[in-house]
């Protein structure tokens, strides 16, 4: 990947399972992630364990049902 656009924000960390169902975070230097807008292939990257790098933006005013971490509007990710 090259430098994010303006305004996107880059991320590595590991992936790890959130305490409700289907939710994941992305755990970045002691800050939690709830990674939203995952698609069916993000899936295959964006999974528990996985070391991966993501692509977006804070979505601080989203409301979610995930009930932890700081959501994060995912728009790439790749294995990091």
């Amino acid at each position: 990947m090259s430098e994010p656009p303006e305004g996107k924000t880059e991320l590595r960390g590991v992936v790890r399972p959130g305490v409700e169902p289907g939710c994941l975070l992305l755990s970045v230097n002691g800050t939690d992630y709830l990674l939203l807008g995952r698609d069916q292939d993000d899936d295959a990257v964006l999974r528990p364990g996985a070391t991966v790098v993501v692509r977006g933006e804070p979505a601080e005013g989203q409301v979610t049902t995930c009930q932890q971490g700081t959501p994060f509007q995912v728009e790439e990710s790749h294995p990091g």
